[in-house]
């Protein structure tokens, strides 16, 4: 499949993106409006540069290497997309209206080029892997310089990649230079035919994140406040349907150890709130949805946070944590965030997204890979039992993070030098 084929394909399709939005709305209110915005219709203001961030995960990544260049440049505008409303949130809470923000149009070759018609932004970054072949293809012609920023590729999206080289070669090779995380995701760019002065390694951004103090202030007083400064309290975090009955059957086999456990489970989508809570009323937990403002007693099983913005508290407060999108085909989340807190980490064997930050914390002894709700019962009683071992993890977690800081610098390098051409 070449562009133009693909291109024919949106246009046919463009009638059922409509369709998906209107379905995405009624499950989640963020999703019901703004839709002029997703086809390229919004009246937009030009840019210096233009930065697409995706969803929440990379936004919070980007967050850091805007603040920077919006200090080392004060003079340079700065359109910032995303494609999801939660990254879009972080964005407007981060800059307000220091930055323009919209959502990124669909990759249909009249929305797209309207898009980049307003902008005209001299410079664009796109984070990790977001890439489009109208986009590239409409900021490469109007000679746009092109970054591919803190860029991961797992072996799976490079077998893709190989699948389609008429599509996928051409927007490759327009990429001015590619920021990877790691020495594997460089290698298989290049073996997709990019050439290798064009590709960096710089470690990941995510590395670099920062716990804010008012976090760890929070998370001391909701363990106090939930009465269980001594009982075990587990994070299962961004979790999606397919995950949720393993994460409370394996908290029912903890009950029966620690009857004052703590289990706090936070869906990815806010869509699946309602969903999440139907079932954990459904196996007799008693339930606390943060939402709703219901207290937490020392005879709360489980505390939905179905709330934005909390997970890193909730993270702090927690002993261990599973992070999720791993128990079922999805490619997983961050799970840097529970390590650089000081909790044991755990994942399903569907990591892909993460696969080498995974590995590293994993060699290092600080997560571990679960395959069922009887091998993370199994880890979470260990590591709760065995003060020793969990100290181990802990510390080993910590490590991992602050060896592996400095992708900031490097990649605001090489963002500096695109910019300055």
């Amino acid at each position: 499949m070449n562009r133009i084929l693909y291109s024919t394909l949106l246009y046919l399709l463009s009638p059922l993106l409509l369709l998906y939005l209107a379905m995405r709305a009624i499950k989640s209110p963020s999703y019901r409006g703004r839709w002029g915005e997703r086809f390229g219709l919004k009246r937009l203001q030009p840019s210096d540069l233009l930065i697409h961030s995706v969803s929440m995960g990379e936004t919070l990544a980007a967050i850091p290497l805007i603040n920077k260049l919006m200090e080392q440049y004060p003079q340079l505008s700065i359109t910032v997309t995303t494609t999801s409303p939660t990254g879009s949130a972080e964005v407007t809470k981060a800059f307000g209206d220091k930055v323009q923000h919209c959502y990124l149009p669909f990759d249909i070759p009249w929305c797209v080029a309207r898009f980049i018609k307003q902008v005209q932004p001299k410079q664009c970054i796109i984070m990790e892997t977001e890439l489009w072949p109208n986009l590239i293809y409409q900021a490469k012609r109007r000679g746009i310089k092109l970054m591919l920023a803190n860029a991961r590729l797992s072996e799976k999206s490079a077998k893709q990649y190989q699948l389609r080289p008429k599509l996928s070669t051409p927007m490759l090779h327009s990429l001015d230079v590619i920021a990877a995380q790691s020495y594997q995701a460089a290698q298989r760019f290049i073996g997709l035919g990019v050439e290798p002065d064009r590709v960096k390694v710089c470690g990941s951004l995510k590395f670099d994140l920062s716990i804010e103090q008012q976090h760890v202030d929070k998370a001391i007083t909701l363990r106090s406040q939930w009465q269980r400064v001594d009982s075990p309290i587990w994070v299962a975090g961004s979790v999606h349907p397919g995950e949720f009955d393993i994460i409370l059957a394996s908290h029912k086999n903890l009950l029966t150890r620690f009857p004052g456990a703590l289990l706090i489970m936070v869906p990815r989508h806010p869509e699946q709130f309602d969903a999440a809570a139907h079932r954990v009323k459904a196996v007799g937990f008693n339930l606390a949805r943060r939402s709703k403002g219901d207290e937490v007693t020392i005879e709360t099983q489980v505390l939905l946070g179905d709330t934005m913005g909390e997970l890193l508290s909730f993270y702090g407060a927690a002993d261990q944590a599973f992070v999720g999108g791993t128990l079922i085909a999805n490619g997983g989340h961050n799970p840097l965030e529970p390590a650089a807190l000081g909790l044991p980490v755990y994942v399903g064997p569907n990591h892909w997204d993460f696969a080498e930050i995974t590995q590293m914390l994993k060699q290092a002894g600080a997560l571990g890979v679960v395959e069922s709700a009887d091998d993370l019962i199994l880890q979470l009683v260990d590591k709760h039992e065995d003060k020793a071992a969990y100290l181990k993890a802990r510390q080993a977690g910590l490590k991992v993070v602050e060896e592996n800081k400095g992708a900031l610098a490097e990649q605001f390098k090489i963002a500096s030098r695109l910019i300055e051409q």
